[in-house]
């Protein structure tokens, strides 16, 4: 192959582009040079890409967010590129799939041709601990579903069954409150195989707990994030991961936007109306920092900002009050990493 990517040309510096349509085991290559020519089209297998890419001059590095885009990403990077991760609900409107015509190839050479023409945008690339933070959250959060899934399974059958209501308690002693209403002689086997796996999946997700519980407290920052009443480990991680560069956001709003807890808007002409909050962004952390403000809530009211939402509750309701205190948990949490700091309970109730 011969060697290409920066040259001077009319006394400015140009680039090759080299757009990668990532699969599981091939992915698909397509090079142009800044005026548009393509000079290089193949295929590699994917994990050799970071070869490929070693060997290749600075270039621009374009990859459509999948799987396996940040892996690519990173290698891009320690090989000296310039790297566009272009969000997926934005290659359609590049020309991606046009026409119902879809291929590898093609999807390649329309990256690589919008990427000669304009900087396309690109998602951040979060951190390798980022990542590493969000799998262990996702995993813990597989288990849980599957946890509730099961109990919610064996309810089901506990009313078919004209078992009664059982007593309330945590989903923990679960199992325990079955075996006690219903007989060992009048559970079926196939409840009983039900209630064996969710004691089963009760200490993988306690040992998960005390993984991230463990992790959290290691690092500086989730130990700062946790002075915050209703934040414990797994909000903290979460908060870190989703975050990742404190830098990438100018302000707190900036942040509460980008989490989709601001209200958003549906105006026209002289109409003004506000909806209900966006959910942009992350689902998961956006649900745990609700779980957290009820978390606060439940904590007592002799913190500023719970007080606060308190007075929000009285005008607007419980619901909207405890997004509000999520809300403005996230704001305190940014100022936190921003500035380094603990939480202080006066300068939490200004924010």
């Amino acid at each position: 192959m011969k060697k290409r990517g920066l040259r001077r040309k009319r006394g400015r510096l140009t680039m090759d582009h080299v757009a990668i349509d990532l699969g599981g085991r091939e992915s698909q290559i397509c090079v142009r040079e800044a005026d548009g020519t393509i000079v290089e089209e193949c295929r590699r297998a994917t994990r050799g890409l970071a070869e490929y890419l070693r060997r290749r001059p600075p270039s621009r590095v374009i990859l459509e967010t999948c799987a396996e885009a940040f892996a690519v990403a990173d290698q891009a990077l320690l090989s000296g590129h310039q790297v566009r991760v272009v969000p997926a609900t934005l290659v359609r409107s590049l020309g991606v799939g046009a026409r119902k015509t879809k291929t590898d190839a093609r999807d390649a050479r329309v990256l690589s041709e919008v990427s000669c023409r304009i900087d396309l945008p690109s998602v951040h690339v979060p951190s390798a601990l980022s990542r590493r933070r969000k799998t262990l959250c996702g995993m813990r959060e597989a288990l849980v579903a599957a946890r509730t899934s099961l109990v919610n399974t064996v309810r089901g059958w506990l009313r078919t069954a004209a078992a009664g209501p059982l007593r309330t308690g945590a989903v923990e002693t679960f199992v325990e409150r079955v075996r006690v209403r219903i007989a060992e002689s009048e559970r079926p086997r196939y409840v009983e195989r039900q209630l064996e796996t969710v004691e089963m999946l009760n200490r993988q997700i306690g040992e998960a707990d005390d993984e991230l519980a463990a992790l959290a407290h290691k690092d500086e920052e989730c130990r700062r994030l946790m002075t915050v009443p209703g934040v414990g480990p797994v909000t903290a991680i979460r908060f870190a991961a989703a975050v990742d560069e404190i830098g990438r956001f100018a302000s707190a709003h900036q942040l509460e936007s980008y989490l989709g807890l601001v209200p958003g808007e549906s105006s026209s002409g002289d109409r003004v109306h506000r909806t209900s909050i966006t959910k942009a962004g992350p689902p998961r952390l956006r649900r745990t920092l609700i779980q957290a403000a009820w978390s606060a809530r439940r904590a007592g009211g002799v913190h500023p900002m719970v007080l606060w939402a308190l007075e929000v509750e009285k005008r607007r309701g419980r619901r909207i009050a405890t997004v509000a205190l999520a809300r403005k948990i996230a704001g305190i949490l940014y100022a936190l990493l921003r500035d380094g700091s603990r939480y202080d309970a006066r300068r939490g109730a200004a924010m």
